[in-house]
């Protein structure tokens, strides 16, 4: 069925949530690539989900990726064979990705690391003039997150969060809808994270894989001995390197969440739960449900990493309203249901990463406003941050209204931040 929403309307307030973006984008327009055929030259560093930058980098016009940066040399065959397929130049291949950063004909750098390394490579790339896509959630903590805004205001480069979905049209038109008061004044958004996935085990130390540089995977982290069941996704659930689940899909349906409901800063936060399915490793919960308080609206998010509630049918997330409910799925489709649940309205939609990417590009080469911008994407981000911190604490957090930061309690407070390695302490 159609959507019953005017043109007019639609173009309206397609508009005005854009606007905020935009007027900020604009007010450092990128310069156009100097290069002939207005050629942008890129790199790319980490090539797990890297490789999916690259793919959709080669059906962009007039990109080419000049390196291949990451630290385990068993990564670059399955990325070269990629690049060269399409490339007549192959890309120069390197572990350190500081050694890119003083070639000129790089324009941007686009990260795709463990989530450690966003900030601090996203920092030192802006520094030396690159503009920088970098995947969710963009920051390790919440300080990280000001850094980066700070970094790329400070050296007027382009910052955008790799939340695709921001750049999806049905997405687009769904967050249109909802801000033209379809299913009336908004009350609150639920939003699921469901999951199948296995123990991690019992780590044990091990001699390093061939070709794994273990000095350089943990960068910005204090040292801690390589372990076998870190390297390359468990990670995610270890304090010391990665956020659990929250900060892993949390920020795509969290970004969601806060532009349809048109908020930013929660007056109260909660998050309870647990590591219920195994005695591994897993620091992290498998099970939670987050809320985040906004006075008159409200978000949830309810996380089964590992039991993924088939039969359930979650939606990714719903929104609702005084006159009825917008559920989005995860790859843009979305349907609307009156108070009673009768559907009104369905649209197909799909998901897919290139318009991001073209989206970036095109701000870089004519000015156009970037979709996921690095100050709003920070905004859902600090969200993740928020939630985590009151599970690690237990603690009801009462964010401070116009900066998000946190005063009390105590614990809840040192975990704005984290400590470096000697050398290794962003620096804006």
């Amino acid at each position: 069925m159609n959507p019953p929403i005017a043109r007019r309307t639609f173009l309206k307030h397609s508009t005005i949530l854009g606007a905020a973006v935009a007027a900020r984008s604009a007010s450092f327009s990128a310069r156009a690539a100097a290069a002939p055929n207005n050629r942008l030259g890129v790199a790319v560093m980490g090539l797990g989900r890297g490789l999916d930058h690259i793919r959709a980098l080669l059906q962009i016009p007039n990109v080419e990726i000049g390196w291949l940066c990451d630290v385990d040399s068993r990564r670059f065959a399955n990325a070269m064979k990629l690049v060269e397929a399409k490339q007549a130049r192959a890309p120069r291949t390197v572990a350190d990705f500081r050694r890119i950063l003083a070639d000129k004909e790089v324009d941007a750098l686009f990260i795709a690391t463990p989530n450690f390394w966003h900030a601090p490579a996203t920092i030192l790339a802006c520094a030396a003039g690159k503009h920088v896509y970098v995947e969710k959630p963009g920051s390790h903590n919440p300080r990280e997150g000001e850094w980066m805004v700070a970094a790329a205001r400070q050296n007027k480069r382009l910052v955008q969060l790799g939340t695709q979905r921001r750049s999806c049209p049905q997405v687009i038109e769904a967050i249109a809808r909802l801000r033209a008061g379809e299913i009336g004044k908004l009350l609150f958004a639920r939003t699921w994270y469901d999951n199948g996935r296995a123990s991690i085990g019992l780590g044990q130390p091990a001699p390093l894989p061939a070709g794994l540089d273990w000095n350089l995977w943990q960068g910005p982290c204090p040292e801690r001995p390589y372990q076998d069941n870190l390297v390359h996704y468990h990670w995610h659930w270890r304090w010391h390197y990665g956020g659990g689940e929250l900060a892993n899909n949390g920020p795509h349906a969290l970004d969601l969440a806060r532009w349809g409901l048109d908020v930013t800063t929660p007056s109260r936060v909660t998050c309870n739960g647990g590591r219920y399915h195994f005695s591994d490793d897993q620091e992290t919960p498998d099970t939670i449900n987050a809320t985040w308080h906004f006075g008159d609206r409200g978000i949830s998010f309810d996380g089964s990493s590992c039991l993924p509630r088939t039969h359930e049918h979650h939606a990714f997330v719903s929104f609702y309203g005084e006159k009825g409910v917008l559920a989005l799925a995860g790859g843009g489709s979305y349907k609307i249901f009156d108070p009673n649940g009768k559907e009104i309205s369905a649209v197909t939609g799909k998901l897919a990463d290139l318009p991001h990417f073209e989206n970036f590009t095109n701000a870089i080469r004519q000015g156009t406003p970037l979709n996921a911008e690095i100050e709003e994407g920070q905004k859902a981000t600090l969200l993740c941050h928020l939630g985590n911190i009151a599970w690690r604490t237990g603690a009801v957090l009462s964010p401070n209204p116009r900066s998000g930061q946190l005063a009390a309690p105590a614990d809840a407070a040192k975990l704005w931040s984290r400590e470096y390695r000697p050398g290794w302490e962003p620096k804006v």
